[in-house]
């Protein structure tokens, strides 16, 4: 069997066996010291939660939560990502507005949002603007960061190889600096992604009408802990699948980054 056959079966066993050694000494643990229900469920409580608010009508369900807390997590994190990008481009390329705007820029982004969240739902509203708001924000610091620091890394040999062939800022921009600066782009945008549903929950916390944080709030308030346990199992698959996706579109748009080396014995 060739040796990247054989790796990536060992990969998918790996895969498999973490969640369910994980799930064997959970149902061991609840068993064995006899652990109350309300406290921490059996797996198999769960996944009839699960089931049960999976299967349910759309707007009973689990499905209408996900739905809404989805649209505010990608409407922010486009927003905020879109923003990021954009002032950090802009910023990289001049030394004095970087100086002049980046202390501000980071004393706001050192104000945890959690405080100011309030503030968001007074002004927005309930519905899903403020959390998109939120989401934006939380988004926002990361591609900023990163553009800036990817811009900055460019090697200068290639800037002196393009002006000596009296490129234009314009080719100088899109063929050297951008691809040069993607790979960080992209690795703000994984680290964005993760912070987009942390940010629509949190804004959910706060004051919501749907979404999976709303869900979370009421069933915590009826001691629904196993219901609370499968909304969680719902929050990973969909921030797994999200988190996936943007994966695939870095693999399609920096193709020319080569995969990191495990060596041939792995």
């Amino acid at each position: 069997m060739p040796v990247r056959r054989r790796r990536r079966w060992r990969e998918i066993a790996v895969m498999v066996a973490i969640p369910v050694v994980g799930v064997a000494a959970w149902e061991t643990a609840v068993r064995v010291v006899r652990i109350p229900d309300y406290i921490l469920p059996l797996p198999g409580h769960v996944l009839v939660a699960l089931e049960r608010g999976l299967t349910a009508p759309f707007a009973q369900g689990y499905t209408i939560h996900v739905v809404y807390t989805v649209v505010e997590a990608l409407a922010g994190f486009a927003i905020g990502s879109v923003c990021g990008i954009a002032l950090g481009t802009l910023v990289s390329q001049f030394e004095t507005i970087e100086r002049g705007v980046m202390p501000y820029i980071v004393a706001f982004q050192a104000l945890p949002k959690v405080a100011i969240a309030p503030l968001f739902v007074v002004w927005f509203g309930f519905g899903m603007t403020s959390k998109i708001v939120i989401v934006s924000l939380l988004t926002f610091f990361p591609l900023l960061v990163n553009s800036i620091s990817g811009f900055h890394a460019v090697d200068r040999q290639m800037l002196d190889l393009m002006r000596s062939l009296v490129a234009t800022p314009s080719e100088v921009f899109l063929k050297v600096k951008l691809p040069h600066a993607l790979p960080f782009i992209f690795a703000g945008l994984e680290v964005a992604i993760v912070y987009s549903l942390i940010g629509a929950i949190v804004g959910e916390f706060v004051g919501a009408k749907q979404g999976l944080g709303v869900l979370i709030l009421e069933m915590n308030s009826v001691m629904d802990v196993a219901g609370i346990f499968s909304v969680l199992v719902v929050l990973s698959v969909v921030g797994a699948a999200m988190y996936l996706a943007l994966a695939q579109v870095r693999r399609r748009v920096i193709f020319w980054m080569p995969k990191p080396d495990r060596g041939v014995g792995l």
